[in-house]
């Protein structure tokens, strides 16, 4: 590469030899003024920052307190014949004096929190976006948990109360009021402690006692093909239960189920018909009537009303029953 400084040399008087070009060349006061910075010196000083920035071993030996330049500059020459590039040794210590001045460092303008806002601004688009799913997000999870967990638990809740509240509106009997009372006492319980089965449990008994309650209809008793049997008890040998044959008939002439115990087996069955106990002048009233002519003349044996729980039987009866028989 030809030396600017020779160009300046060649650019003197008219005649004049080599000793005033030596001596032009010799004043860099007037010349190095006027030069402009070569471009590859810059960046060899620039990479020697940036390879002091990168071996930061080198920065905490070199530049420690009381540390030698020549030393640096010295490891520094090391570092760059290793990868067989020859650095000038001013240019190593421009690169030194460069890390040491923080030249080549951008140094962000503002305090760090306007900075922020800053770029938050700039990429408000983003950020609106992001946000904007994360709300969605939150409100999609507490949808789901709602609709999961705390709707049902509400539905529970309104369940339980309107159904002991309709009880207690349609009840006329006070054991009837007394029992919703109670299970209305423990469902609280329960979900104060946050058992819903238990409360869900609770709430289908309470519904069974206001289907019971609800229910309107007529024992009849049966004609064909049983009308009424007689038991000898598995204890007593010497014993006769006897059992008229009645069934449930809706206001509608239908037949409808009634939830039965049966006192022989403790088993509870909803049914249509089953066997009433009554005593033995009951069972031989019956068993004439129907002898006559073969049709149970006085067949009803209760009527069943809303807000009651039992029949009013219109015949003596333990209310014992059963619900087979041969």
């Amino acid at each position: 590469m030809t030396d600017p400084r020779d160009d300046v040399g060649g650019a003197g008087p008219a005649g004049a030899g080599p000793g005033a070009a030596a001596t032009v060349a010799a004043a860099p006061g007037a010349v190095a003024s006027s030069e402009p910075v070569q471009l590859d010196e810059v960046m060899l000083a620039m990479d020697v920052v940036d390879t002091l920035r990168h071996r930061e071993s080198l920065i905490a030996k070199e530049l420690a307190e009381g540390a030698r330049e020549e030393d640096m500059v010295a490891r520094l020459r090391q570092v760059y014949a290793a990868q067989g590039i020859d650095v000038p040794d001013r240019i190593l210590r421009q690169g030194v004096d460069a890390l040491k001045e923080n030249r080549f460092v951008y140094t962000p303008k503002g305090s760090p929190g306007a900075r922020r806002w800053a770029l938050l601004w700039v990429h408000r688009g983003r950020v609106g976006a992001a946000l904007l799913g994360l709300v969605i997000l939150v409100a999609a999870a507490v949808f789901a948990y709602d609709a999961a967990v705390r709707a049902p638990r509400r539905a529970l809740v309104s369940d339980i109360s309107t159904t002991r509240a309709a009880i207690v509106a349609l009840s006329e009997e006070d054991s009837a009021t007394a029992e919703a009372n109670e299970l209305f006492r423990q469902a609280q319980i329960a979900l104060s402690r946050g058992d819903q089965g238990e409360a869900r449990e609770l709430l289908e008994t309470l519904q069974s006692l206001r289907a019971r309650l609800e229910q309107a209809y007529t024992l009849r008793i049966v004609t064909n093909p049983v009308t009424a049997v007689e038991r000898i008890p598995d204890v007593n040998a010497r014993a006769s239960n006897y059992y008229v044959i009645v069934e449930a008939i809706g206001p509608n002439g239908q037949r409808v189920r009634v939830p039965v115990r049966s006192e022989e087996t403790g088993e509870v069955r909803s049914v249509t018909t089953w066997g009433l106990r009554v005593d033995e002048a009951t069972f031989e009233r019956v068993a004439a009537d129907k002898l006559d002519d073969g049709i149970v003349q006085d067949s009803t044996f209760g009527v069943k009303r809303p807000g009651r729980l039992e029949p009013e039987y219109q015949f003596p009866t333990t209310g014992g029953a059963i619900l087979e028989w041969d």
